[in-house]
């Protein structure tokens, strides 16, 4: 794990996972959920918040909700939203506000973390639940981050790919100087006016299907790249920011985490997983993915989706 060691960590090998995954968790894990969905909205203070649901009826089984990055929508989840429903989970995907159906609201004011967290907490609410098991990807993770520290009442549980703890990043930006390298795009990005420099073709790159990548450019086509650069200009660490003072402190996760991260994520570094035990009060998985990127959940979505449907399967039996 690359240095990453402390107490309650288990760090799951890929081999046992395989072996141990299968059954029910491999139904139809590459069936397209595209037309299968439902789209509903959520009220966010008056910001439309879309989403997509996969599964049973809302208030009738276990509620996963799951929070895209950059550049993305809601379609990132599909593998998870298929073997989630196939295994008696309601499978809820979040457009984040400023992406494809979702509002977007104008000016840098409107992306900060407090209202995306609120944004969720509407989701949660549009589902008639009162607690949710909480997922998020890059910027998704770090508000499920957030939602489990500042609305642990809605938090059931905490699942997050490739966006290690927010004091870890803030921690390898100000002291790493491959990882403060590794972040000029996103120091970049917090310039007033970059988002006249994206391409909408260029941020569809990563995306290797084809298919999604048809449906991915008329996500962004019907998004504001002005929103997307907001979320770097509101809540990501300056390049000359110092480190976080030793006395300071985030309310701590108060539920199960699990994390994945793929090594070969070049944006957020793994070094930023060292001490994330310090920020949780309970059980810590951390599942590290040789061979998988930033975007884990696409780049290996057998090997995420299992172990996603296994970890809960095991927590909701205890």
């Amino acid at each position: 794990m690359r240095g990453v060691i402390g107490r309650s960590v288990t760090v799951w090998l890929a081999g046992w996972l395989l072996l141990q995954a299968g059954g029910a968790m491999a139904q139809d894990a590459s069936g397209d959920v595209w037309n299968q969905v439902e789209h509903k909205f959520a009220d966010s203070s008056g910001v439309k918040i879309h989403y997509a649901a996969l599964g049973a009826k809302e208030g009738t089984a276990p509620l996963v909700v799951m929070i895209h990055g950059f550049p993305d929508f809601w379609y990132s989840w599909r593998k998870q939203m298929r073997a989630l429903a196939d295994n008696g989970y309601r499978a809820v995907a979040v457009d984040l506000r400023g992406y494809n159906l979702s509002d977007k609201p104008k000016g840098v004011e409107n992306y900060a973390m407090p209202l995306l967290v609120s944004d969720i907490a509407a989701v949660v609410k549009a589902e008639h639940r009162e607690r949710a098991v909480i997922v998020g990807h890059d910027w998704g993770g770090s508000v499920a981050w957030n939602v489990a520290m500042r609305k642990p009442e809605i938090t059931e549980l905490l699942i997050i790919c490739n966006l290690p703890h927010p004091a870890g990043i803030a921690r390898e930006i100000a002291t790493n100087p491959e990882q403060k390298k590794n972040s000029e795009y996103a120091f970049n990005f917090q310039k007033p006016d970059a988002h006249k420099a994206i391409s909408l073709e260029r941020l569809t790159q990563w995306v290797t299907d084809p298919a999604a990548r048809e449906r991915y450019l008329a996500a962004f086509q019907q998004s504001d790249v002005e929103a997307m650069m907001n979320y770097y200009k509101a809540n990501y660490p300056k390049p000359d920011a110092p480190p976080p003072p030793a006395n300071f402190t985030f309310p701590k996760v108060k539920v199960p985490v699990l994390m994945f991260h793929g090594l070969e994520d070049q944006a957020l570094l793994p070094g930023a997983l060292n001490g994330t035990w310090q920020w949780v009060e309970k059980d810590l998985t951390i599942v590290t993915i040789p061979g998988a990127s930033h975007f884990v959940q696409q780049d290996a979505p057998e090997m995420v989706s299992n172990t996603m449907v296994d970890w809960l399967g095991r927590r909701k039996q205890k």
